[in-house]
C-alpha cells in the first residue's frame, strides 16, 4: 500500500488539497485509490500560525519511491510552495508516508515517514483509508493511535469523495 499525506494552512486549504490530489491523479503513472476525509488540526512545531487541513490518499503507481517524491515535490512547486521555515505555514505539503514495505532513510527521503506513528492528524486519515492494514512497524493506524498522546485535536472538516475531485 502506498500512502500519501496532504496538508495546507494558507489560502483556500480545501481547494489546495483537492488541487494537489487532482494533479497527482493526472500523472500517467499514478492512480488514486482511496481518499480520506479532511481534518482540521492545530499546527505542530511552530504553533503561531493558522490551523491546518490534513488528509491522506492511497495510490498505486509504477514509479519508484524517489521518482514519486520528485512528482510530489513538482506538484508542490507548481502550486507555489515556498520552503522557508521548518514546520512553518504552507499552501500545500505532500508527504510519502508509506510505500509498500520499503524502508528508506536518507537526506532526501524517509519511508515510512519518521513521525507517522506520533501524529494523530496523520493516523486518523490513515485509519480511514488503510483500515486494518499495518502501516508502521507491523502496526495498524488504530493500534498506533492507542499509543499517541491524545491532547492534539483532530476535527472532521469534510468527508471527501471522487465527485469532489472530478479527476
Amino acid at each position: 500500500m502506498i500512502l500519501i499525506g496532504l496538508g495546507s494552512n494558507i489560502g483556500d486549504r480545501q481547494k489546495n488539497i483537492i488541487t494537489a490530489i487532482r494533479k497527482l491523479g493526472k500523472h500517467k503513472e499514478i492512480i488514486i485509490k482511496e481518499i480520506s476525509s479532511l481534518y482540521e488540526t492545530k499546527p505542530v512545531g511552530v504553533t503561531a500560525q493558522a490551523d491546518f487541513l490534513n488528509g491522506a490518499i492511497s495510490i498505486s503507481t509504477t514509479l519508484a519511491p524517489r521518482k514519486l517524491l520528485e512528482v510530489c515535490l513538482n506538484v508542490e512547486c507548481q502550486m507555489g510552495r515556498i520552503r522557508d521555515q521548518r514546520w512553518g505555514p504552507r499552501n500545500i505539503d505532500i508527504d510519502i508516508l508509506v510505500y509498500d514495505d520499503h524502508i528508506i532513510m536518507d537526506e532526501a527521503l524517509c519511508i515510512p515517514h519518521p513521525r507517522l506513528h506520533e501524529r494523530r492528524f496523520v493516523l486518523i486519515p490513515l485509519q480511514e483509508i488503510a483500515g486494518d492494514i499495518p502501516v508502521y512497524q507491523g502496526q495498524t493506524p488504530r493500534e498506533l493511535l492507542k499509543k499517541v498522546d491524545g491532547n492534539s485535536d483532530v476535527v472532521l472538516y469534510k468527508k471527501m469523495n471522487y465527485n469532489l475531485l472530478e479527476l
